[in-house]
């Protein structure tokens, strides 16, 4: 799978521009757009770890991934963090992304970060069960906030 870091790096690129334009400095997209290489090596890593990753691809190639494994937060009593779910914006509201969230997740206990003021991404982990948990991160992108769900 490590091959497959040749497209998912220009594709996590883009769903982060997707995602994150006009919630993020303008100067990190542009950052992650001229670093594209770097992102190709990362996933190149993430592949050698084995870390589940579920991708969608259409006839124009890939339109989005997940990710899940064990939590990294020794603060939550939860086993399993989302890392990952991001679709291209054509493909919001089409069920792209439930379908994504349903191989990484299900209907498991699990929490995740997301971009305060991400509010398409709140309201869809809402939709899930997640729950804001007060918990709070700050990055050169901006704050982050932790989403818990009980298992069901």
């Amino acid at each position: 799978m490590p091959d497959d870091a040749d497209a998912m790096g220009p594709l996590h690129v883009a769903v982060g521009e997707d995602a994150y334009t006009g919630l993020i400095p303008q100067s990190i997209l542009d950052g992650r757009r001229e670093d594209v290489a770097a992102r190709i090596e990362r996933w190149r890593d993430i592949f050698g770890q084995e870390k589940p990753t579920w991708v969608a691809e259409d006839a124009d190639g890939l339109a989005g991934f997940s990710g899940s494994g064990p939590a990294r937060d020794n603060d939550v009593d939860l086993e399993l963090e989302l890392y990952a779910l991001y679709v291209r914006a054509s493909y919001y509201g089409t069920g792209l992304g439930y379908a994504l969230f349903e191989q990484a997740v299900g209907d498991r206990a699990c929490y995740l970060w997301v971009l305060a003021g991400n509010e398409r991404a709140i309201r869809f982990y809402e939709r899930q069960g997640f729950r804001l948990d007060g918990t709070e991160d700050e990055h050169d992108e901006g704050l982050h906030v932790r989403m818990v769900r009980a298992g069901t």
